[in-house]
């Protein structure tokens, strides 16, 4: 079996099935486990990586409003990679390389490749992609298993959650990216209740959304939850520090209680993958730390 990931959580989700030696290409930004990133990569990407939060942002726009793709696939490469099975994405184009520039792709390619597209917008979805692609690679007693295994982490951490009195559960206002604010969105407002939050500006199966600052000071949730789409816990510490002396930040109770955390969204929350019930258990702890034991380190 040859296997070409064309985004990070199809690589992790393949890996963790025990087939990362059948990955024969990954994307630009497939790091999880380590060892793929020595793997050839069939994308590239438009999106200037390096630039501020707010250079991003527009930088995106711009291209989504023109009509161009933020992503490359190699078809070159692949057709020499020559996979029998292609996992993809039909969920955001803002994420990864469309499915429909990997449809156009198919045809170039030898022998008409298996294509699996993944669309999760809930915690199930992910569980159901991981049943899917254990079946196309021939890892179907594997992805049983890990799906037991997410399932009941997923289960024990609702079970405490409900032990919890729900005026004790505080309004979290989970952001995804901080210039311009955005929302979490998908399976992310469905952790935030599973931990034992509200949350304050997302629900459950819908995209993340550009928030105004009037809007979040008007919510003022009792705690923000930084997850930055793409980055780690450092870069998005880094943007946090830059909005620390800014209004309305500086004013939100939040804030001003110390109740602000940031984690490693891009490992945890962006990628819907096993790694996400990860970031559940991180965030629970997080929220009712006497009731949801800190996790493993990861």
């Amino acid at each position: 079996m040859r296997i070409a990931t064309l985004l990070p959580s199809a690589t992790e989700i393949v890996a963790a099935l025990g087939a990362a030696d059948d990955i024969v290409g990954v994307s630009h930004s497939c790091d999880f486990p380590p060892g793929v990133r020595q793997r050839p990569r069939v994308t590239s990407t438009t999106i200037p990586t390096d630039a501020d939060s707010a250079a991003i942002d527009r930088a995106v726009r711009e291209e989504l409003a023109a009509g161009r793709s933020l992503y490359h696939l190699d078809v070159d490469r692949l057709r020499a990679l020559a996979p029998d099975v292609i996992v993809s994405q039909r969920l955001c184009d803002v994420c990864a390389v469309s499915s429909g520039h990997v449809v156009a792709a198919l045809a170039k390619l030898p022998g008409r490749p298996l294509l699996i597209d993944l669309s999760p917008v809930a915690l199930n979805d992910i569980l159901a992609d991981i049943t899917a692609v254990g079946r196309a690679i021939g890892r179907g007693d594997a992805a049983a298993e890990l799906t037991a295994s997410l399932s009941r982490r997923i289960d024990d951490v609702a079970g405490r959650t409900r032990q919890i009195d729900a005026e004790l559960c505080p309004s979290v206002g989970f952001l995804e990216w901080l210039d311009p604010p955005f929302s979490g969105g998908h399976w992310n407002p469905e952790l935030v209740a599973l931990a034992g939050g509200r949350d304050a500006f997302g629900e459950t199966g819908e995209p993340s959304r550009t928030l105004s600052w009037d809007e979040i000071a008007a919510a003022d949730p009792h705690v923000l939850y930084v997850a930055v789409c793409g980055y780690d816990a450092e870069r998005a510490r880094a943007d946090v520090a830059r909005l620390a002396r800014t209004e309305p930040w500086a004013s939100l109770s939040a804030v001003r209680a110390g109740r602000v955390y940031v984690a490693n969204g891009d490992a945890f929350f962006a990628r819907p993958g096993p790694r996400v019930v990860d970031g559940l258990e991180q965030l629970a702890h997080v929220l009712h730390p006497h009731v949801h034991e800190a996790p493993a380190a990861a």
